[in-house]
């Protein structure tokens, strides 16, 4: 963990790292600005009441001062950028997923090849400028699952996560828990800002990127979390994450 009680004196620093199955990073913040790149596996990060899942391809910005934790999904290799907040005035203020496009990822790849100090004027420091630049185009979108605070809900949700080819319904959280249909459904949104049909999409549709990071088969995949149909399963991911899950596969 770098950059917790320091920052440093150059507009970038960029490291690769690379973590086993099951590798977890305890609750953190940095100093600075963070882009996690994942070139292979699945990063699992953890922000506050939200679990965000970085596949491969796909960068994490998390600003300044944002506290999380990590969890490795299958055998990770990513690629690190730390930014000094003050290198750019129009540095994204919050958390989001990205694209990472062919020019930015090659970028990202040669910054963690530099070795300091920085020259002014040489080709090093014109390749980070480069990287900053690139930053203002990217696009930050919603790619987490909310979680919720109470505990009644979140322990639910626990299940619904552990069993997450079950044909969970708002009916059974509200048997479960003893209250209305109705009850469930605005108090789900209150504290997640989705409903719940919503979030067990998002859920089976981020455990499916773990499994297929950790080997599954597509068929094995849509099995487990909930499909009775691959070509539904298929044609669900392709919707959502633009790639086939054949296409996905590391």
């Amino acid at each position: 963990m770098h950059f917790q009680d320091q920052t440093f004196n150059q507009s970038i620093v960029a490291l690769s790292h690379h973590y086993q199955h099951g590798f977890e990073e305890p609750l953190h913040q940095h100093r600075v600005s963070q882009l996690l790149h994942i070139t292979s596996g699945v990063l699992r990060v953890y922000i506050e009441q939200q679990c965000w899942v970085i596949p491969p391809h796909r960068g994490l910005w998390i600003p300044t001062g944002i506290p999380h934790r990590l969890l490795a999904v299958g055998s990770v290799d990513v690629k690190t950028l730390f930014f000094d907040p003050l290198a750019r005035a129009d540095l994204p203020d919050v958390c989001g997923i990205f694209q990472v496009s062919s020019l930015l990822r090659e970028l990202i790849i040669s910054a963690t090849d530099i070795e300091p100090p920085i020259l002014p004027g040489t080709r090093d420091e014109r390749l980070l400028e480069l990287v900053l630049d690139e930053l203002r185009t990217i696009h930050l979108v919603d790619f987490n699952v909310p979680l919720p605070y109470s505990s009644d809900l979140a322990q639910f949700c626990q299940r619904v996560q552990d069993r997450i080819e079950h044909p969970w319904s708002v009916s059974d959280a509200a048997a479960l828990l003893q209250v209305s249909e109705r009850t469930v459904s605005r108090k789900f949104h209150h504290e997640t800002g989705l409903g719940f049909g919503e979030w067990l999409r998002r859920s089976r549709l981020l455990k499916s990127m773990e499994l297929l990071a950790q080997g599954y088969s597509v068929i094995q995949t849509a099995l487990a979390v909930g499909y009775d149909s691959p070509s539904a399963f298929t044609a669900m991911f392709k919707r959502r994450i633009g790639l086939a899950p054949t296409e996905y596969i590391p």
